[in-house]
């Protein structure tokens, strides 16, 4: 099964990843499915920190079952700054009418029920600093997908990347030198990590970029 995963996703996860809400290209999708595969390899849990309602879960969970490890993601589920009323990427379908907010998680369980995938996800729901300072084991991926200002990236990364295991992988999201292109969170983020020596840039898909870890700290 994993050498089918290695391929890259079946048919099935393919269009369950393009049928899903959310925002990334396929050819950035196939690159993290891709590295999610090779990461699997070290039989440790992949994470993935930013769910929304699960469109690049499917492909972690995919990978995932392939390697008989489980796919952690982490989201308040509340939606990050740019999906707030008034900004640019906001769904009023995922407001919750009860409590006036936005709740991604029940579409989020639809899209992995639909993919056929529930079993093989643990879905933190909470703040990822908090659930950063609760989880001790290591980490075969960290997907770093979430909040865009410097202070959520950063946190992002100080909390997951010193998790993320020996020959691990680090894959950071919206990734935009250029100013023109998008925010500079996450790009800031990326220098952060190769300034540090603990990690080695393996490929770049656009704004997805893939990390190894290549030496102790961040």
């Amino acid at each position: 099964m994993a050498a089918e995963s290695a391929a890259g996703p079946t048919p099935e996860i393919l269009a369950a990843f393009e049928a899903a809400k959310g925002f990334m290209p396929v050819h950035e999708g196939l690159a993290l499915h891709a590295a999610a595969v090779e990461a699997g390899t070290l039989g440790l849990p992949l994470l993935e920190v930013g769910t929304y309602c699960g469109r690049s879960t499917i492909l972690l969970a995919d990978a995932a079952r392939a390697a008989g490890v489980t796919a952690l993601t982490v989201d308040h589920h509340r939606g990050s700054e740019e999906q707030q009323p008034g900004w640019e990427y906001h769904d009023p379908s995922v407001v919750d009418p009860a409590v006036g907010l936005m709740d991604t998680l029940p579409t989020f369980r639809r899209t992995l029920h639909a993919a056929g995938l529930e079993e093989h996800v643990v879905a933190l729901v909470g703040r990822s600093p908090q659930a950063a300072a609760v989880w001790g084991g290591r980490l075969g991926l960290v997907f770093i997908d979430g909040g865009h200002t410097d202070e959520h990236a950063n946190g992002d990364y100080e909390g997951w990347a010193p998790k993320v295991a020996d020959g691990g992988l680090l894959v950071i999201h919206d990734v935009f030198p250029d100013p023109a292109d998008g925010g500079q969170a996450p790009y800031r983020v990326l220098r952060r990590a190769l300034a540090s020596g603990a990690f080695t840039e393996i490929s770049a898909t656009d704004s997805l970029r893939v990390l190894r870890r290549s030496g102790p700290g961040i």
